[in-house]
């Protein structure tokens, strides 16, 4: 299945020719496994590059990952957001964790197929992961409150970036009290603000500094 990805090079035009053929490659990856594995809702395989890969990618508007910066993408199902983040910024290292073995196996074969050196991805729970990053990036994992408790110790005290190291997390809704439950001060940015398209409507990307 081809996708057609200028709705990527339309908001990132900074994107080489080879990123946005990675990013092709990858969408028809995607959708070939799914025809075998659930990773995305089958009926929304043809939203994938609005959807899935610009939804990842608006952590990249967010926080624009500096060279050398590690970051832990928490269950990564199919690679939703750390595949997208590993081919927009090539001098940042990945590590894409996810219990379920078969799903690692998917974005194994993805990594392959694009050749990112930059990104690993192994089965495990983050919990398990014995090594501090500058952020941990999700999407929509579980209750912001419970994730944070699984992965504060991972998070790197010195920071270099132009945002304070810690979490970047995908979700939507109504998030107030959710939130509010987090020791921490997140700090929702409104996904519309920059892909204002329907689909991103009450989706944000929340930063959760990490101060320990």
């Amino acid at each position: 299945m081809k996708f057609d990805l200028s709705i990527v090079s339309k908001h990132f035009p900074e994107f080489s020719a080879e990123q946005i053929s990675q990013f092709e490659t990858y969408a028809s990856a995607i959708a070939e496994w799914n025809e075998k594995i659930n990773l995305i809702s089958r009926s929304d395989v043809e939203n994938l590059p609005k959807r899935h890969i610009l939804h990842s990618l608006a952590i990249a508007k967010t926080m624009p990952f500096k060279p050398d910066t590690t970051v832990i993408d928490v269950g990564t199902g199919g690679g939703f957001p750390g595949v997208p983040l590993a081919i927009a910024f090539p001098e940042t290292r990945f590590l894409l964790v996810d219990s379920i073995g078969k799903k690692i196996k998917v974005v194994q074969d993805c990594l392959e197929r694009l050749g990112l050196e930059n990104a690993v991805a192994i089965q495990c729970r983050v919990e398990e992961v014995d090594r501090q990053v500058d952020f941990v990036v999700a999407r929509a994992v579980t209750q912001l409150p419970k994730f944070m408790g699984w992965i504060r110790k991972k998070i790197k005290r010195s920071c270099f970036n132009d945002l304070p190291n810690g979490v970047l997390y995908l979700k939507g809704g109504d998030l107030k009290e959710e939130l509010s439950s987090v020791k921490e001060k997140p700090q929702p940015y409104p996904i519309r603000d920059y892909f204002d398209y329907d689909e991103f409507d009450q989706k944000y990307v929340i930063h959760v500094p990490v101060k320990r």
